[in-house]
């Protein structure tokens, strides 16, 4: 009676396995892709605002030469020395090429000395910051009217 159980047993198992797989499901898949959420790479250009603003909410630097950290004062001084210099810019142009211009010349404000040399084809123009000893040379052609 033995193996007429273990036969039993046998096949009640092989009738179960075969159930299961008769009535499981059929299986699908489909292919895995990436799609990279930033623009820059590729993303969607509607993400641009919105990836803006997160990144501009996480920065804590603050530049140290930013206007909204200064005081009027600061911004009055720099507006000031900015005029000041657009005036001193265009006294040197027209010590230049004024009317009556120059052949040379040196200027000095503010820590920079500024010299121009004019020859036959063109005017030097040397700046020079006496604090650093950094130099900037710009040369500038003159055209000269030959026709009479």
């Amino acid at each position: 009676m033995l193996l007429n159980e273990r036969t039993c047993v046998r096949r009640l198992m092989a009738g179960a396995c075969a159930a299961a797989i008769g009535f499981s499901a059929p299986v699908a898949a489909q292919d895995i892709t990436y799609q990279p959420i930033d623009p820059s790479f590729g993303g969607n250009p509607f993400n641009s605002a919105h990836l803006l603003g997160i990144a501009n909410a996480q920065n804590d630097y603050k530049d140290p030469r930013s206007t909204a950290n200064s005081s009027q004062a600061d911004i009055f001084a720099r507006q000031l020395q900015s005029r000041l210099l657009s005036a001193l810019s265009s006294q040197i142009v027209n010590a230049i090429f004024g009317e009556n211009p120059q052949e040379s010349g040196t200027i000095r404000f503010g820590g920079q000395t500024i010299t121009f040399v004019r020859s036959l084809d063109s005017v030097t123009l040397t700046i020079t910051d006496d604090d650093t000893g950094e130099v900037t040379e710009i040369v500038i052609p003159t055209f000269i009217d030959v026709g009479g």
